[in-house]
């Protein structure tokens, strides 16, 4: 299943994305016999009350989607997405996770996940204009895989983690690399007001297969700036998983970006900063693709 919040008149609403079109989740889960008291009024919610069951919420609602019983809200090219999970409790991050990038930095290898935090306030759609707000010089670009929590997860093995995971998006960590270093804490640089792009939706693990083996890309204007695949990070997406929920629990919803390959901006000679009408677009293997413009 791909899961997606569209825009409506009542704001963002959760929903199916199933071939070209968008469908309502609520809608969808009724055509297809699953019993809900109340309207689920986000994805975050969806995933509080079905996480747990997501294969068997799939095995009935792609046959419905599938047989047209669920008229459409529109093919996903008219209808905004805004963030996937718009109302994450949680949005971990984790730096120098790509053995090339930590190399391009100049840093040695971690030997522990290097966790940092945003806001949901920073996130955006995956066609939203990225916000500059007139902050920063040093505005750089990083593609990266995101984690989706199914279930809440506290002190799990590595071994079982990806059993705690709804599903994987993408996700591009905009850092103001200017106000990142201001300081010895890189909240500021990371934390911009809507200058996250996020999504175009959770695809669950049943559709990816094994989350260490996709291609992942960046370009800017056309240009290639950043390739690598999956099997380079680090820690692993179970690694990471599990090392998080020994000293915090994991919800549903709660999204963890997993690091960048190298080649951003900051480390070119000269250094590569977006500006505004740049175009930035990422593209994870069997997940999806995020283009953004610099409003």
């Amino acid at each position: 299943m791909k899961l997606v919040s569209y825009d409506s008149d009542q704001g963002l609403r959760p929903g199916f994305l199933y071939g070209e079109d968008v469908f309502s989740l609520n809608g969808a889960l009724r055509a297809a016999g699953l019993a809900i008291s109340a309207e689920l009024p986000s994805v975050r919610a969806f995933l509080e009350a079905h996480g747990d069951r997501l294969s068997q919420v799939a095995e009935v609602v792609t046959p419905a989607l599938a047989a047209g019983t669920v008229p459409a809200v529109g093919p996903v090219s008219s209808v905004r997405l805004g963030p996937p999970v718009a109302d994450p409790a949680k949005v971990l991050c984790v730096g120098l996770n790509y053995s090339d990038h930590v190399g391009e930095t100049g840093r040695a290898l971690p030997t522990h996940p290097d966790i940092f935090a945003k806001f949901a306030s920073s996130l955006i759609g995956a066609n939203d204009p990225i916000d500059r707000s007139d902050v920063t010089d040093n505005l750089d670009f990083e593609g990266e895989l995101a984690i989706v929590m199914g279930r809440a997860c506290s002190r799990v093995a590595e071994d079982d983690a990806l059993g705690y995971v709804a599903g994987l998006s993408v996700l591009n960590d905009i850092t103001a690399r200017d106000l990142q270093y201001r300081g010895t804490q890189w909240l500021a640089g990371k934390a911009l007001d809507n200058a996250t792009p996020f999504g175009p939706a959770v695809v669950t693990l049943d559709e990816i297969g094994d989350p260490q083996s996709l291609d992942i890309r960046t370009t800017v204007n056309g240009a290639q700036v950043q390739a690598s695949n999956t099997r380079h990070m680090i820690f692993s997406v179970a690694h990471i998983v599990a090392y998080i929920s020994q000293f915090l629990t994991l919800k549903p919803g709660d999204v963890i970006a997993t690091g960048t390959p190298e080649g951003i901006g900051a480390k070119r000679n000269p250094p590569l900063w977006l500006r505004p009408g740049d175009a930035v677009e990422v593209v994870l293997e069997k997940v999806g693709t995020l283009t953004n413009k610099i409003a």
